[in-house]
């Protein structure tokens, strides 16, 4: 059984200091776009009002493997990523039905494995739907996938809108959960 998962590192924790008694903690933030598929992933430190790009990538199961052989690949690789940069929190995206329900008990499931992961690790985990990221990153909730992508670059200072699209989901959902969104919270 393999899964590949793809992972881009640009900055971390560059240049914050220790000194300031003014500063709020820091907070690690994960946040997921989950899918069968191509599960998002990214995160994020904020601190003092300040986002910081720490890492993004996208977990990919291979359509040939079962798909309690899929699920157990994005729950590994989602363990995988929180035991590496430790976040405290972890942000994941709802699901949203739309046109194509046939895909909505697997990505359904594949939010499952992910929120236990988290649990399992003790992040406090948050929802958002799809609606309230596209709110609180581009202030309209029926705002176009290109348009929070780029909102996701501004807001990180990326040189690039980060790629795939999932990973750049994921890391909209964890800046909701660092601007404070109003959201669902797993452990109520």
């Amino acid at each position: 059984m393999t899964c590949k998962t793809s992972i881009i590192t640009l900055k971390f924790l560059k240049g914050l200091k220790k000194s300031n008694p003014l500063r709020t903690p820091p907070r690690r933030i994960l946040g997921v776009d989950p899918g069968l598929a191509a599960t998002g992933w990214g995160l994020v430190v904020y601190e003092s009002n300040r986002l910081i790009h720490v890492a993004h990538g996208c977990i990919e199961t291979e359509p040939h493997l079962s798909r309690p052989e899929r699920l157990l690949c994005i729950y590994r690789q989602i363990r995988d990523i929180i035991t590496l940069y430790a976040p405290e929190e972890g942000a994941v995206e709802t699901l949203y039905m739309g046109k194509n329900t046939a895909t909505a008990i697997p990505v359904a499931e594949a939010r499952g494995v992910v929120c236990m992961a988290m649990a399992e690790l003790g992040l406090a985990v948050r929802e958002y739907t799809p609606l309230v990221i596209k709110q609180a990153i581009v202030g309209r909730g029926k705002a176009e996938k290109h348009q929070v992508q780029e909102m996701v670059r501004l807001l990180l200072g990326l040189d690039a809108v980060p790629q795939p699209d999932h990973a750049a989901d994921a890391l909209a959902a964890a800046i909701c959960l660092a601007h404070g969104t109003a959201c669902v919270a797993l452990s109520s």
